[in-house]
C-alpha cells in the first residue's frame, strides 16, 4: 500500500495547484491512493457564499511557495466534490481517490463544523482533525504565542484539542498532533512535560475509534522529529492505538507524497506497526506496512 493521505489542491486557500496536476503526479509515482483534504478553518475564514463576502491576508511563503495574497476563504463545497467527481471519472482506473476535508477546528467553532459534516457527510471518505488556531489566534503568525510562557501556550494548544474532541465526534484522525513545535520560536518543548495531556488526548482517540496521523511536511519544514514525534508514536502504540495515515500534506506538486515511505518505514521498523490505514466512507480499512 502506498497513500498519501493529506493533499491539498486549489481549492485551499494557501495552495495554487490545481487538483489534476496533483493526480497525475500520484500517478507517476506509482500511489494506489491518495486523499484530498482541503482546508476549513471557520472562525478565520468565512465560506465563498457568505454575505459578508471573503477576506485577503498576505501568504507565509511556505505553504503554496509564494508570499503572495491568499483569499481567508474555506474549501468551496459544491465546486469542491463536483471536481473529485471527475477526477475519478477520468482517472479512476488508474489510482483510488479518496474525498477529504481537513476541519481546522476549535471548542469555539464546533457547530459550525457538526453543520458543515451533517451537509456533506455521504461525500466524504476522510476527515482530517486539525487545529491551527486557538480563539482565533493563529499558530504560524505567532498570535497564540505571544504573551503566553512556552509552558503557558503548549498546554494551552493540548488542553484545546482535549476539549474540543471531547465534544466534536466527526473525525478520522488526527492531524499532525503537535503541530505547535513547527511554530515554538524556544525550540522543543519536552514531552515529559505535557507526556500526561497527550496521553488523555491518545486514549480519548482511542475509546472514540479514530486514528493519528503521521505528517511528513516534518522533513520539508526541518524539524528535528516526525510529526508527531516518535514518542507520541510510541505513546499511541503502547495505549493500543492502531489507526495510523500518513500524509504529505502537500500544497505543491513537487511535495506531494514526500518522506512517505520514509514514515513507513519508522512505523515498522522503529515503532513496531504492522498496519497502515486507509479510509473509506468514513471507516478504516487497513493494509500491511
Amino acid at each position: 500500500m502506498y497513500a498519501d493521505y493529506h493533499l491539498h489542491s486549489e481549492f485551499s486557500d494557501d495552495s495554487r495547484e490545481r487538483m489534476e496536476s496533483q493526480v497525475r503526479k500520484a500517478i507517476e509515482l506509482g500511489l494506489n491512493e491518495m486523499c484530498f483534504t482541503d482546508h476549513v478553518d471557520y472562525g478565520i475564514k468565512r465560506d465563498w457564499d457568505d454575505p459578508r463576502g471573503i477576506e485577503w491576508r498576505q501568504g507565509d511563503g511556505i505553504s503554496s511557495g509564494t508570499a503572495e495574497r491568499e483569499p481567508l476563504a474555506n474549501v468551496d463545497y459544491p465546486r469542491y466534490f463536483a471536481k473529485l467527481a471527475f477526477m475519478r471519472a477520468a482517472y479512476g482506473n488508474k489510482i483510488v481517490i479518496r474525498s477529504g476535508l481537513e476541519f481546522g477546528i476549535q471548542s469555539i467553532t464546533v457547530a459550525d463544523y457538526e453543520r458543515l459534516f451533517a451537509k456533506y457527510q455521504d461525500e466524504l471518505d476522510f476527515v482530517l482533525f486539525s487545529m491551527h488556531q486557538v480563539d482565533n489566534q493563529e499558530f504560524w503568525s505567532q498570535d497564540f504565542q505571544r504573551g503566553r510562557s512556552q509552558q503557558e501556550y503548549n498546554e494551552a494548544y493540548y488542553e484545546e484539542i482535549l476539549k474540543t474532541m471531547k465534544v466534536f465526534k466527526h473525525y478520522s484522525v488526527l492531524a499532525h498532533l503537535d503541530l505547535l513545535v513547527r511554530y515554538d520560536k524556544a525550540g522543543v518543548y519536552p514531552f515529559a512535560k505535557v507526556k500526561d495531556l497527550v496521553a488523555e488526548i491518545l486514549r480519548q482517540a482511542i475509546k472514540d475509534g479514530k486514528g493519528i496521523e503521521v505528517n511528513t511536511s516534518s522533513w520539508h519544514y526541518g524539524l528535528a522529529d516526525t510529526q508527531p514525534s516518535r514518542d507520541i508514536l510510541r505513546l499511541y502504540k503502547d495505549l493500543g492505538g492502531r489507526i495510523i495515515t500518513v500524509g504529505s500534506d502537500a500544497h505543491q506538486t513537487s511535495y506531494l507524497a514526500d518522506h512517505i515511505k520514509d514514515a513507513y518505514t519508522i512505523l515498522r521498523d522503529e515503532i513496531g506497526f504492522k498496519e497502515i490505514a486507509a479510509f473509506e466512507y468514513m471507516q478504516p480499512v487497513f493494509h500491511k506496512l
